[in-house]
């Protein structure tokens, strides 16, 4: 059965309006099933995962093209053949007033977008589509939420879990990390994804993983990259404004999915990952991992920081809501109080105006709770849709 997707709006609203449609994102995150049924049956459908399509686009792209006539077209993993893309801007400009003629998919970010944005400027509109979201899939359970993650397979079907996440990073070694970087030892580049996803959570330091590794550290930059443009990890960006106080200038890395942590990290079951040393990281790269998902159903880039001074005032998320920026802290507790406002209203003090009125905190509280000085502590699960209701109000 099939699952809706917050995007399916922007989808309708971006099909009315433009030529061509690009959705990218990880693999296995729904980009197919999405397009596929929110397209109906008024579109055809090809995968560039099928080497001979692949080869038949390649070499006789023209020919390609032209067995689909007028119908819309759904073309699947179209990074795969770049030299489609001026021949489909070309069809573009002969009318340009004909909207939604092109739906393609792609799941490598940094090479799909250069050809995209060689080709298809304003033409295209570009959309996201992550994992399943807590507004999509709604379990009751924090422990299991984090256990099976959001990728459809093991969100959906839990008893596959293990194999299929074994199988995914097996997958994406051989296959993905080869296409978007020439990497010729895949054993090291194997223990880089494990000591990332141990590092979840923290500043990302590349001087220490190439101490670690025996490598450079131009070559865990460039690792890093390929985590990136392959939405396995996202690196949170500090807020760099002074206050008057030295600040952290070094990003935070996130795994995308809480699930792929638990893997990486050899986590034994669901309950003693939440409950061992790695569960306040699983729960806070829920809540960024939540927060940016909650953009990209918009349509929108996420606009995501943190804060943290030398002094050890930290905030471990700022998200840029009407103009504020609205502080966030995450803890595993269940009884928030008094002393988990502290670094609040600091933050308000050294911020001033650019900081919102009161702090959230989100916890295992069972309800929503006031806190001293207009605070609010939240239930993990009632995060997503205090902020989808934020982004959705007028200046969010």
């Amino acid at each position: 059965m099939y699952q809706p997707r917050q995007l399916a709006a922007v989808l309708e609203q971006a099909v009315a309006a433009f030529p061509a449609v690009l959705v990218t994102g990880p693999r296995q995150s729904g980009k197919t099933t999405f397009l596929q049924h929110e397209a109906g049956s008024r579109a055809d459908y090809l995968s560039f995962d099928d080497p001979i399509e692949r080869s038949f686009a390649s070499v006789d792209p023209v020919g390609f093209l032209a067995r689909f006539a007028d119908r819309p077209v759904i073309l699947d993993e179209v990074q795969h053949v770049p030299t489609l893309f001026p021949l489909i801007k070309l069809r573009i400009d002969s009318e340009p007033q004909r909207c939604g003629r092109w739906l393609l998919s792609g799941s490598q970010q940094f090479g799909l977008m250069r050809q995209v944005s060689e080709s298809l400027a304003g033409r295209i509109a570009i959309l996201e589509l992550p994992p399943f979201s807590h507004l999509e899939l709604r379990r009751p359970s924090l422990d299991e939420t984090l256990w099976n993650g959001g990728y459809p397979v093991p969100a959906l079907h839990p008893d596959r879990r293990d194999l299929w996440l074994r199988s995914y990073v097996a997958t994406y070694i051989e296959r993905d990390v080869r296409q978007i970087r020439n990497i010729p030892d895949l054993h090291v580049f194997t223990q880089f994804i494990n000591l990332m996803a141990a590092r979840h959570g923290q500043e990302f330091h590349p001087a220490d993983l190439a101490r670690d590794l025996g490598i450079a550290q131009p070559t865990v930059k460039s690792w890093a990259g390929v985590l990136e443009a392959s939405y396995v990890a996202h690196f949170l960006p500090p807020w760099f404004r002074n206050y008057g106080k030295r600040v952290i200038r070094t990003p935070k890395v996130y795994f995308c999915d809480s699930a792929l942590v638990s893997l990486l990290t050899r986590q034994p079951d669901a309950a003693a990952a939440l409950a061992g040393p790695i569960g306040g990281a699983l729960l806070e790269g829920w809540v960024v991992s939540e927060s940016v998902k909650a953009f990209m159903a918009l349509g929108r880039r996420p606009d995501l920081h943190f804060w943290r001074s030398h002094d050890g005032l930290e905030i471990d998320l700022l998200i840029l809501l009407g103009g504020k920026l609205q502080p966030v802290e995450v803890k595993l507790t269940a009884t928030p109080g008094p002393g988990h406002v502290h670094t609040f209203d600091r933050f308000a003090a050294i911020a001033g105006a650019d900081a919102a009125e009161h702090g959230v905190l989100v916890c295992r509280t069972e309800r929503e709770r006031p806190l001293p000085g207009g605070h609010l502590a939240l239930p993990w699960d009632a995060f997503p849709d205090w902020l989808r209701t934020r982004l959705a109000s007028p200046g969010g």
